[in-house]
């Protein structure tokens, strides 16, 4: 298998062996896990601004996915049940949830030329960037002024999901807060702080260095601001697997409730990458998009003029209960997470398997965890970055375990909002369950000339009516890092 999108982005010289051509190859990193990018001849001389380096073969790992058995048995233990209460996010499109998804549905692409920094020189010039966003009634205005935006779109979103779930701060007042959890992660943390902080130190000196440098530049602290402005005392940390990022919190978080530390988790993802060092470092992996005459039309999963991903930013949390806890505060339940995976190549820091073991095992365990068949699943929301390999290295991993895909519809959010890193999960997750919840899935837009290979149907160009039996939403990280979790509409 050649390779699925993860984090930061890399570009290696593989020799012609482990990617299947002849000669050498110039591999290109699928937003960000290591793909093939395009066949040249092999010559004494090595293009400059690359890293050259052999990749180890796949070892012979004893390992199979897991196999489903057909039509399980559900979890029924309403401590063990995972409900969906509430979601609030922070997007290209806004912070409001049904507006995020109606521009979803009409097909909206919510990229545009970069104006927050002066781009003019850079390669690159578009991304997913977030305009005219306010943090009123969320944030008080000193500290607003302070945070890196990662953090900023942390605490707007995950207030706002709490408020979704009726967990306000007059409401969690009453509740057991210690039995409140907090699971929000980032791939790249607080980038604008961290990069603020070095040139400083550069420029002026250490004695110029911000207080607030480190605080705002390491990971947890999404998670960690966000306990101290809500008194959430239960298991509170972050996740940090790039672009599987959000998916991991929502399987780790989700264990927590399933072993009884927690009733509830505030739980997702965020990213705030569009800057100078942000664009900077993914143009010097080679990994995005260059289509600056049509940004709009850069993000184009599974068809063939797609060039690579597009940069986005954002955040997305859900809150996750127990279904005793719900029922007992009488709490509206939007829907169901049934279950999920984790799993990890073990091969190589940028190369997939070649054998694709980590991606579908993935999937399988995601729905043995789930106690779901594959047969009852009919709807992907999937990793989907826009690069040349990546995207057909998905579609084959979800032939693997899928025999029968003719029911199946599969789409790519990402064509519209960009590539959230390791918000996209989190993203994601939300509209794999509006879909759910409206009966409509989202196109995949700029589906000109989709791959003969794509014989699932991507929702192209159009949205479509279709009721949502069992969804599954993929994530996939530099690292070799893969995860799926699991949804459905909440049947009591």
């Amino acid at each position: 298998m050649a390779g699925i999108a993860g984090t930061c982005p890399s570009c290696v010289l593989l020799r012609g062996r482990e990617s299947g051509i002849i000669g050498i190859s110039l591999a290109h990193y699928n937003g960000h896990r290591l793909v093939e990018r395009m066949p040249i001849a092999s010559a004494g001389s090595k293009p400059s601004g690359y890293i050259s380096t052999s990749a180890p073969k796949c070892r012979k790992i004893k390992a199979m996915a897991s196999p489903t058995v057909s039509a399980p048995k559900r979890e029924k233990d309403p401590k063990k049940r995972i409900v969906i209460t509430g979601m609030g996010l922070v997007s290209v499109f806004g912070n409001d949830i049904d507006t995020f998804y109606n521009k979803l549905l009409e097909g909206e692409s919510g990229i545009s030329l970069i104006d927050r920094f002066d781009a003019s020189n850079f390669s690159v010039r578009f991304a997913g960037q977030i305009r005219d966003f306010s943090s009123k009634g969320y944030i008080d205005g000193k500290n607003d002024r302070r945070l890196d935006d990662c953090w900023r779109y942390c605490l707007v979103a995950g207030k706002r999901a709490l408020e979704d779930a009726n967990l306000g701060s007059d409401v969690l007042e009453t509740m057991d807060r210690a039995r409140i959890g907090v699971l929000v992660g980032t791939g790249m943390g607080g980038l604008t702080a961290f990069s603020n902080g070095v040139e400083a130190l550069i420029q002026k000196g250490y004695k110029k260095i911000t207080p607030f440098f480190i605080p705002y530049s390491i990971t947890n602290m999404g998670s960690a601001l966000l306990a101290i402005d809500t008194g959430l005392m239960g298991p509170n940390y972050s996740i940090s697997t790039a672009c599987a990022t959000a998916n991991y919190c929502l399987y780790a978080a989700a264990n927590h409730i399933r072993r009884g530390e927690a009733d509830i988790m505030v739980v997702g993802g965020t990213e705030a990458a569009v800057m100078p060092t942000g664009v900077g470092g993914f143009i010097a992996c080679r990994a995005l998009s260059q289509r600056n005459e049509e940004p709009k039309k850069a993000s184009r999963p599974w068809d063939k003029n797609r060039d690579g991903f597009v940069m986005g930013e954002g955040s997305g949390v859900l809150i996750m209960e127990s279904l005793e806890s719900a029922t007992k505060r009488g709490a509206r339940i939007i829907a169901e997470y049934l279950g999920g995976a984790v799993t990890c190549d073990a091969h190589h820091m940028t190369d997939p398997r070649s054998d694709g073991l980590g991606v579908s095992s993935c999937i399988s365990k995601s729905l043995e965890d789930a106690r779901v068949s594959p047969e009852e699943v009919n709807y992907i929301n999937a990793h989907a970055t826009s690069t040349l390999a990546g995207d057909l290295a998905e579609v084959n991993a979800i032939k693997k375990v899928f025999k029968d895909t003719s029911e199946i519809k599969m789409n790519g959010t990402k064509s519209m909002i960009g590539h959230g890193l390791g918000a996209a999960g989190g993203l994601e997750a939300i509209a794999t369950i509006k879909a759910m919840t409206t009966g409509w899935l989202h196109p995949t837009i700029n589906q000109d000339n989709v791959e003969p290979d794509v014989t699932i149907d991507t929702v192209p160009n159009v949205k479509k009516k279709h009721e949502v039996n069992v969804a599954i939403s993929n994530t996939f990280g530099f690292g070799g890092h893969n995860s799926v979790v699991v949804f459905s509409p909440f049947m009591p």
